[in-house]
């Protein structure tokens, strides 16, 4: 009752009488004591600065490494994970460096993991943020994100499985699962006749604090032959076929029902005549979850490699027709019916040797944006007018690469006046034309990113611009120092007031370049 009389005078002290406005306004921080609007007014100062024509983007730091680099909330991992550097600092500098691991002590895979809001938890440690890594031997470790020190260590692999290769988040900083490579039997087992049912192992755990919920088998008896890959998200478990078929299944419900009989970390166990301790070397864990009937199946659409994603409100997923010749065409249909909305192919007609590629839109707006070579169109559902039941697909904005200056004609004219024909045509991705090749958001600033480049000879060249998120108006461009080959791998992060390039070249050489957040003055033109 309090609170609802605390609502009803806030809405008579602002003069509004409808919820749904004061929501908007309330999320657009019109109410100074509400816990983040000064936040998001920081926030909101930073993209002002950070957009004016004054303020530019230094780079303040170039490492190489044998190693693959990586890049984690303002933290830069070298050295297969042994070597940290922050990058908020005015010049990255080491938080720590550990002594160089063993083969058998190699990393696979990591996830970054940070403290749930408003909530106890059991130990000082659980509340800074921690790295979760999984090593070669089936060692699960949380580490610290500021020493490096191992705070907990999980054994994974007991006689089921040997060879755990992947996390991944079902629920993000709720959820994790680990996932096995897949099974397959040696030559000589296969020789001699002898069959391998199990495909892939799945761990379940819970994150701060850590505990194991349960392992389970992919198996062939169950989900079938043609089981190529096999992953878990939102609470779905996505098991993906050879023909290109795609299944969904209720993955809580899985665990529910066929669980055996839930453990917790440490306690110990009998499991098949042997006596463990859960998560300790050599037991591992137990295969607690035994899948022994075809479960309910939620959902399954066939398409080419595998290409399938949900999204948008009403829900829609989008597919494209599982033929060679349909690649580069979308589909975007109703998960209710699977009717194809209207205007719901989608096709760019692009010549290159890139495909173009789609996606939803990361800012939870339904939105949808489909990147070609020269061309990134954002589109949105909206209902057809006098159709409520049914729902178009429109372009919101277009954002198009500068080719001003490209002269492509097929028929050209000497000064003698003889005609020159050409054999051929530049593909849509040509590297001397300037091409899309990274598209991101920035969710903190509500900004859209894009790079672009342009190849002539050797000599790449990359610019990162800034678009408003609502309307694809160009707000900032920022050109990149060093040459960019469009042969190698790149990633490119934009972290607000921090841009961050990581390159790979042939025969594992990686560079990494930090740029900075500078405001441009008389004395330094950088």
């Amino acid at each position: 009752q309090a609170a609802a009389g605390g609502g009803r005078a806030a809405l008579r002290a602002c003069g509004v009488h409808n919820v749904c406005r004061l929501l908007s306004r309330r999320a657009h921080g019109f109410y100074a004591r509400d816990a983040g609007v000064a936040h998001r007014k920081n926030l909101g100062l930073l993209r002002k600065i950070m957009c004016q024509e004054s303020t530019k983007f230094k780079n303040v730091w170039t490492t190489h490494s044998a190693s693959p680099i990586a890049y984690e909330r303002g933290r830069i991992y070298m050295d297969n994970y042994q070597c940290c550097i922050t990058s908020i600092a005015q010049q990255p500098r080491l938080i720590y460096q550990k002594s160089k691991c063993a083969k058998s002590e190699k990393i696979e895979d990591a996830l970054l993991l940070e403290c749930p809001l408003g909530e106890m938890l059991p130990s000082p440690s659980d509340y800074k943020a921690s790295l979760i890594v999984l090593t070669v031997q089936n060692w699960l470790l949380r580490l610290s994100a500021d020493s490096g020190e191992v705070l907990e260590k999980v054994y994974l692999a007991g006689s089921c499985c040997k060879f755990f290769r992947y996390l991944s988040w079902d629920t993000p900083q709720e959820v994790m699962i680990v996932k096995s490579a897949q099974n397959k039997l040696p030559a000589a087992a296969r020789q001699a006749g002898i069959q391998q049912t199990v495909l892939f192992y799945l761990a379940v755990f819970q994150v701060l604090p850590l505990s194991f919920i349960g392992m389970l088998e992919i198996n062939k008896k169950i989900f079938g032959n043609s089981v190529t890959d096999v992953a878990v998200s939102n609470g779905i478990l996505i098991v993906m076929y050879s023909m290109g078929l795609v299944r969904l299944y209720n993955f809580k419900a899985i665990l529910e029902q066929f669980m055996e009989q839930s453990y917790e970390l440490g306690q110990e166990f009998n499991w098949n005549g042997q006596a463990g301790i859960v998560g300790k070397y050599p037991f591992g864990l137990p295969c607690n979850i035994k899948i022994t009937d075809t479960p309910p199946l939620l959902f399954e659409a066939s398409s080419l490699e595998n290409a399938f994603q949900i999204g948008g409100y009403p829900w829609h997923y989008i597919i494209t027709p599982n033929k060679k010749k349909h690649k580069g065409v979308f589909h975007i249909c109703s998960l209710k019916d699977n009717a194809l909305a209207k205007n719901g192919i989608q096709d760019m007609k692009c010549c290159s040797l890139e495909p173009d590629w789609i996606y939803f839109h990361p800012d939870m707006s339904g939105r949808i944006i489909h990147v070609g070579p020269n061309l990134i169109k954002v589109l949105k559902l909206k209902e057809v007018k006098n159709h409520a039941d049914q729902m178009e697909i429109a372009e919101d904005f277009t954002i198009v690469a500068n080719r001003e200056n490209c002269v492509n004609n097929s028929v050209t004219v000497t000064a003698s006046g003889r005609v020159v024909k050409k054999r051929f045509t530049l593909l849509d991705d040509d590297p001397e034309q300037e091409t899309f090749k990274i598209v991101d958001y920035e969710d903190e600033l509500d900004l859209l990113s894009t790079v672009a480049v342009t190849q002539i000879g050797s000599d790449g060249r990359a610019h990162l611009d800034f678009h408003c998120n609502e309307h694809g108006i160009l707000l900032k461009s920022i050109p990149l120092k060093e040459s960019w080959d469009v042969t190698y791998s790149h990633e490119v992060y934009f972290d607000k007031d921090l841009v961050l390039h990581i390159e790979q070249k042939p025969n594992r050489r990686f560079s990494c370049y930090v740029y900075q957040m500078v405001c441009d003055t008389a004395r330094d033109d950088d």
